[in-house]
């Protein structure tokens, strides 16, 4: 069942799969969905606001998603 995972606890799930497997946050999101058969829908019940915006970085640097005109540049 979806509602006996924490956000926290999801979100550490997330991350220690991507350092497991050096994988991406897309990656890892949608593989730990699948090891635990929980259904893609229903993510923005498990996504803690650090993770959508880690994602969202991963999606614009991927260009699935629009670059936002607010990031400041770094080196």
């Amino acid at each position: 069942m979806i509602t006996d995972i924490s956000k926290e606890e999801f979100s550490r799930k997330i991350e220690k799969y991507r350092i497991e497997t050096n994988s991406s946050y897309i990656d890892a999101v949608i593989n730990t969905f699948e090891e635990y058969s929980y259904d893609l829908t229903l993510a923005t019940k498990l996504l803690t606001q650090p993770l959508i915006e880690k994602l969202e970085s991963e999606g614009q640097e991927l260009n699935l998603l629009p670059k936002s005109k607010n990031k400041l540049p770094f080196s």
